[in-house]
């Protein structure tokens, strides 16, 4: 199969870049890709493609940029130009653009594929339907929720033209079954990107480190954990360091360094920046915790795979997606209230002051982590894209007699 992926790729900066790069990592290695063509955004630095496992050819052909109206014609041009067996979307409602032209235009690839008999597989992150625009950053205006509500149904009704739609949790299929009356969604899990061998779980020397890691300033807040570590300190004593990890939401520039300004006087507060994908496992390895400060959810959440992957115990908000997770994938961790300080102190400090129950979590979420690697992820969307082919083969058979 000459397998071709649509979307954003290392060193962009553009969402769902980091999960692209996995996915790849494993579709090269398999028997059945001959060829990997690369349909993604336009960057500076050249494409991270240097794998030290041998694998099938890789081809890059960048042919879109974020908020171009002219994305559907530029990545149309490309499918034609290298023909590929397949197409695979990388997606969600925003990856095009964050203005609604420039997105709602990108979303019609999959249409387009399927208007030229290219088999497609549109893996959709988030639905509309599950995201609190308010708190993600979308727009609080009651009328313009509705009016983003209706854009959202269309763009969905467009998507859902594709061959099939992945979504990576059950409840995402149930809405879409029952609201759009769909019969081409299927669940594919995230997936963890990298399972490394089990951890021993000790931690280093020094302050115990309190991590979140992510893209912040819409529905991931860090004030909140920042005063709460403080609370925390207060009642136990204990050395800790809080570790900021990423970069500002793209839709709230500024946001980290206003933080680090408002809070300069607060003691052991670092921020990281922009983490490369090297730098990752011994970002997660030196925390005690990994904190989840959102407000909402927008999907299922690749930072929670990567601290199970890495054996970490984990803080989560009590909403939504998260919440499902831990029921639908055996994660599990401490909760706290979104909106309380007190509440998200109460269960961090549950986690450093019992050793115990950190190693209890730690390991729990190490062996959810493990039950579906990215491999077996890649060989879902293999066996889906060939039943597609495979049933297209058929029509034209039947067709033809």
């Amino acid at each position: 199969m000459k397998l071709a992926i649509v979307t954003a790729y290392p060193p962009s900066k553009v969402t769902l870049n980091e999960y692209a790069y996995h996915l790849v990592k494993q579709f090269r290695q398999k028997e059945d890709v001959t060829e990997l063509i690369l349909l993604t955004d336009k960057t500076e630095g050249a494409k991270d493609i240097e794998f030290t496992e041998a694998g099938c050819k890789i081809t890059v052909k960048e042919c879109w940029s974020f908020n171009s109206y002219k994305n559907i014609l530029s990545v149309t041009k490309a499918i034609n130009q290298t023909k590929p067996d397949s197409v695979l979307f990388n997606l969600q409602f925003m990856k095009f653009g964050d203005k609604k032209i420039a997105a709602a235009l990108g979303l019609m690839l999959p249409l387009v594929c399927k208007l030229k008999k290219i088999p497609n597989i549109v893996l959709l992150h988030n639905i509309l339907e599950e995201v609190d625009l308010g708190s993600a950053g979308f727009t609080s205006n009651k009328l313009m929720q509705k009016i983003y509500g209706f854009i959202g149904t269309t763009l969905t009704k467009l998507i859902l033209q594709a061959d099939t739609v992945a979504v990576t949790m059950q409840k995402y299929v149930d809405i879409l079954e029952d609201k759009y009356g769909a019969k081409n969604v299927k669940l594919i899990p995230h997936g963890t990107f990298e399972i490394p061998e089990e951890p021993d779980y000790t931690l280093p020397e020094g302050p115990l480190q309190v991590m979140t890691f992510g893209k912040f300033g819409t529905y991931k807040k860090v004030e909140g954990m920042i005063e709460a570590v403080e609370l925390v300190r207060a009642s136990t004593g204990l050395d800790l360091e809080v570790v900021i990890a990423g970069t500002d939401n793209p839709n709230v520039p500024g946001y980290l360094a206003k933080v680090q300004e408002d809070y300069k006087h607060v003691p052991q507060v670092r921020f990281t920046g922009y983490v490369e994908e090297y730098e990752v496992p011994t970002l997660f390895n030196e925390s005690a915790v990994v904190v989840f400060p959102y407000t909402s959810t927008t999907g299922s959440s690749g930072v929670l795979h990567q601290a199970g992957s890495y054996g970490k115990a984990v803080v989560m908000p009590d909403l939504g997606d998260l919440a499902l997770l831990v029921q639908d994938e055996g994660y599990r961790g401490e909760f706290f209230e979104p909106t309380s300080v007190e509440s998200l102190a109460k269960a961090i400090e549950a986690i450093v002051t019992n050793e115990a129950h950190r190693l209890t979590l730690a390991k729990t979420n190490y062996k959810a982590a493990t039950a579906h690697p990215m491999s077996q992820i890649a060989d879902l969307y293999l066996e889906n894209f060939n039943k597609i082919i495979e049933k297209k083969s058929k029509r034209i058979v039947t067709a033809s007699a």
